[in-house]
């Protein structure tokens, strides 16, 4: 049987007819609602930051301490093997000044910069750490290598959520490197040559 070539009907229409209600139109909210499961590895590591602490899975197979947390290596395919505290400080691998967003919308004049960085956590193996954001810091006090700590929400603030940190500040010198203290430090020392005497 052949298919004779034929025009398909249709009504065609024109913006107007739109605005003039000659189309059957609805509208309606979506109801988009979704549930994510976190798994055992981020199920684990989401509960351990309420908790105010890091936690990363080791692969004994690839000698990895790794984070974020899987039950999977993904270079050598076999399971995970243990548990492992690492520390909330670390290292700066690499940062972005953003003034945008996240929503991509432009952000006021007045507003600061965002700064989320890549920070490679003490404790983990080279090379693993996680995206967050950098505070405390100007853009321009920033480099690759910076040491920073995790600044944290108070403990009865805290939900389960990556935000439960709230950025990685600069780790700064301890106080008795300060030049101030350092200047104290040596207004308060005796002369060399009393030091000496009093050793007699």
């Amino acid at each position: 049987m052949k298919l004779e070539d034929y025009e398909l009907g249709g009504t065609h229409l024109r913006s107007s007819d739109f605005e003039k209600g000659k189309v059957l139109t609805t509208a309606w909210q979506p109801n988009l609602a979704y549930a994510w499961d976190n798994g055992v590895a981020i199920g684990r590591y989401l509960a351990e930051l309420k908790e105010g602490r890091i936690v990363a899975r080791v692969c004994h197979s690839c000698n990895r301490i790794m984070i974020p947390p899987r039950m999977f290596c993904e270079l050598c395919f076999k399971p995970t093997d243990e548990w492992r505290y690492v520390k909330d400080t670390g290292t700066v691998n690499t940062f972005s000044v953003a003034h945008v967003n996240w929503d991509a919308s432009r952000r006021g004049p007045k507003e600061p910069p965002l700064i989320p960085a890549v920070i490679e956590i003490d404790g983990a193996s080279p090379g693993m750490g996680i995206l967050h954001m950098l505070g405390g810091v100007s853009p321009n006090g920033i480099t690759v290598g910076m040491r920073v700590e995790a600044v944290w929400k108070k403990p009865g603030e805290r939900t389960g959520a990556i935000t439960d940190i709230l950025y990685f500040k600069p780790i700064r010198a301890a106080a008795a490197k300060s030049p101030r203290a350092a200047g104290k430090a040596k207004a308060g020392r005796k002369p060399a040559a009393t030091r000496a005497r009093s050793k007699r």
